[in-house]
């Protein structure tokens, strides 16, 4: 996996661009991954890692409503904590994860419901809805690597538009 992290850092570096990372069920292994690139800092910001609900909130800035009404583990929950991130961070790319690895369900929602999510300069956010099976260990994993892949088609989604853009909307 660490080659899709140096593979999305390459991306950014290229464009002078900033990643901040938002992690739930991940519990920091988006970051690990990151860091464990070297001159990863040249990209990477930082994470915040808000297991617990209510850093959801207070810290990345998700609607209480929304916790309330919907629990944690949701795809609206995941586009505001990738925002969150971008904005508590000062990053210009934010990717969040969340969801329910087990063994337990959470929220209403069965073990291997994920929501990853990615938020870029551009106001978008796009969230990916996974279905996983496997250990706690293989969910968390899975995470991680859709996390990564989610915000590299983004990148080359969004170097699309800004080409379009340049060469005067042809």
């Amino acid at each position: 996996m660490s080659s899709t992290a140096a593979g999305v850092l390459a991306a950014l570096a290229a464009r002078g661009e900033t990643l901040a990372v938002a992690e739930s069920l991940t519990g920091g292994l988006v970051a690990a991954e990151l860091t464990g690139v070297p001159g990863a800092s040249r990209v990477f910001r930082g994470s915040v890692t808000a297991y617990a609900t209510e850093l959801k909130r207070d810290v990345l800035g998700v609607s209480g409503d929304l916790l309330r009404e919907r629990g944690a583990v949701d795809a609206e929950v995941a586009r505001q904590m990738a925002a969150g991130a971008r904005r508590v961070l000062g990053a210009d790319w934010g990717v969040s994860t969340t969801g329910v690895a087990g063994p337990d369900p959470q929220d209403g929602q069965a073990v291997g419901t994920v929501f990853v999510a990615v938020a870029g300069p551009d106001g978008n956010r796009k969230v990916a809805a996974l279905g996983l099976n496997g250990s706690r260990s293989d969910i968390r994993r899975e995470s991680v690597r859709a996390a990564f892949e989610l915000l590299s088609g983004e990148l080359v989604e969004n170097a699309r538009a800004q080409d379009t853009e340049h060469n005067g909307g042809i």
